[in-house]
């Protein structure tokens, strides 16, 4: 196939280069008097700040490849909340390549504004689908409709691109080889499922033996019909289950709610300094959770997905906390017990 004037001979170039590769931290304090090692590989230092940098570049850079994509022809759409939505914009940015972004009424202005930036165009939509009652599948037909259109348009579909969830056996193949293969317990958000998806297809093709955990929000699809729930956090869980999904890729579910999100992003940045996002709190909080049950001596892995900086009107903002949780600041300002503090954490579902 013909290669465009921009596109990378042997990998990804410029800022794009810089894709993967992040961090692992070792955590000393964040659960004082645990037994067991713990390190959070840091997708935040990712040039779009998050995981989803991984899922979009995967999936953008390979049509590029085939010459399904052409840049100054191709449009991209999508439907993403946030942190995919502006992967997408950086790389469609520096491939030049049209994006239209449709988010909902729940994104952020930053993140609006981030997008807008990079030169995407978003569409918001603010009135949910008539059947179901939920934003994300009038998203999804908004995105239809777009694509259908729209000339030489491509949807990633993130919730079924199986190039997402391949984008993930890195973000694996990084942990493993920085713990020299001993990585005893991995704990998971879990959404479209790309990540949940693609370190457990690497565990499993080289006989790993990790226990993988998946944290799913309450009142989320994902690994059975979902509870009434109303939910504030975005970033993990998934009022539809995608296609993408492999329920078996997990070995052990954590439910979290929003309180648990807040408590573990607060108690994340009190003790250990990291500034975090949403789904890096409900991780937090469901390591509090499955902490008594790991053997003692384990190596365990937390993936945090993004970082703090999107959420300091929300996660980080004490009168927003104080509006929907009331006065809870007790709850990481005092040392913890040995199970998690916040009330919301469901049983872990076997």
């Amino acid at each position: 196939m013909p290669r465009t004037e921009r596109e990378p001979k042997t990998g990804p170039k410029g800022i794009l280069s810089t894709v993967g590769g992040t961090p692992l931290v070792e955590l000393e304090r964040l659960i004082p008097g645990f037994a067991s090692r713990v390190f959070a590989k840091m997708e935040r230092f990712n040039p779009g700040g998050s995981v989803k940098d991984r899922s979009a570049l995967n999936m953008v850079a390979a049509r590029i490849r085939s010459g399904e994509l052409v840049p100054g022809r191709s449009t991209v759409i999508e439907s993403s909340s946030g942190n995919l939505a502006i992967g997408l914009a950086q790389i469609c940015g520096y491939y030049g390549l049209r994006l239209v972004c449709v988010v909902d009424s729940r994104t952020t202005r930053q993140n609006i504004a981030i997008l807008r930036a990079y030169g995407a165009e978003v569409e918001i939509i603010t009135e949910p689908d008539p059947a179901t009652g939920q934003l994300l599948p009038a998203r999804l037909h908004r995105v239809a409709e777009l694509v259908a259109a729209t000339p030489h348009a491509y949807w990633p579909d993130q919730y079924a691109n199986p190039l997402n969830r391949q984008a993930h056996h890195t973000t694996m193949q990084e942990i493993d080889l920085a713990l020299d293969g001993k990585v005893d317990q991995l704990v998971v958000a879990a959404g479209t499922s790309g990540t949940l998806g693609g370190c457990a297809d690497y565990i499993r093709h080289h006989r790993l033996g990790t226990t993988l955990n998946a944290v799913d929000a309450l009142g989320s699809a994902l690994f059975g019909p979902p509870a009434p729930c109303t939910r504030l956090v975005p970033g993990h869980g998934a009022s539809i289950a995608p296609r993408l999904l492999r329920p078996g890729d997990a070995d052990r579910v954590v439910h979290v709610g929003d309180l648990d999100c807040v408590v573990g992003c607060r108690t994340l940045v009190r003790r250990e300094a990291i500034l975090a996002g949403g789904s890096s709190g409900a991780v937090v909080a469901a390591l509090a959770r499955l902490a008594p049950a790991i053997p003692p001596g384990s190596n365990v892995v937390i993936v945090l997905p993004d970082g703090g900086d999107r959420y300091l009107d929300t996660i980080y903002d004490d009168t927003w906390v104080r509006r929907h949780f009331g006065d809870v600041t007790h709850l990481w300002d005092q040392p913890p017990a040995p199970a998690p503090a916040a009330g919301q954490l469901a049983d872990i579902a076997q």
